[in-house]
């Protein structure tokens, strides 16, 4: 079992090349309809790292918020977002790319460890991209957890001012209540234009009007 859990490793050989501020970086956000995408990087304190750490994706929503709390008490941490407009201007990847980006340089770090296996072009650090990060490494997996509550946080918000879209269960993502939302509701100021749902109904709405 504990071949599966993440671990230091990473980090370690990092600061044995002589890197002193070594990040774990994870996003979150890329496949919803609307919101932000959402970046975080974590600089763990070896000696204080805490119990139970793992991809956010494999934790429930009431352990998330716990070691979200645990995470902002003992570790650096910088989250950084881009917005819809960036997503829809730049396109998605390069949008997430420069969340990331602006969350390293929150830290000043001098290594990155990116969950995937591409590495932003605008780091200002070194970095290693590590495919499965989230789940191998103690770091990403911080970076994963604090970044999805803190966009968690911000989808269940927007949905106080945009009621039944269903954002504060779905996140953004294109569930069929969401997509039935889309239909009926129209779109938001806050949707992804340039994603292919929201660009079609929008293409629908002009070409009736026209």
């Amino acid at each position: 079992m504990a071949r599966n859990l993440p671990d230091f490793l990473h980090e370690t050989e990092a600061l044995c090349t002589g890197a002193l501020r070594v990040v774990g970086v994870d996003e979150v956000g890329r496949g919803p309809l609307a919101g932000p995408v959402t970046a975080c990087a974590v600089r763990l304190d070896p000696t204080r790292i805490p119990a139970g750490l793992r991809d956010s994706k494999m934790l429930t929503a009431a352990r998330r918020e716990a070691l979200f709390d645990e995470i902002m008490a003992l570790a650096e941490v910088s989250v950084a977002h881009a917005s819809v407009q960036e997503i829809d201007s730049l396109n998605i990847l390069r949008a997430t790319h420069l969340a990331m980006e602006r969350a390293v340089a929150g830290l000043s770090a001098d290594h990155a460890l990116i969950d995937g296996n591409l590495i932003p072009r605008g780091l200002a650090c070194p970095a290693t991209a590590i495919v499965k990060g989230d789940v191998r490494c103690l770091s990403i997996a911080a970076a994963s957890i604090v970044a999805k509550v803190t966009r968690d946080r911000i989808m269940v918000d927007l949905a106080q001012h945009h009621p039944g879209y269903g954002w504060e269960a779905n996140a953004g993502y294109p569930t069929a209540a969401h997509l039935e939302a889309l239909k009926t509701l129209g779109v938001t100021p806050w949707h992804r234009r340039s994603f292919r749902p929201v660009h079609n109904i929008l293409y629908q709405e002009n070409y009736v009007s026209s």
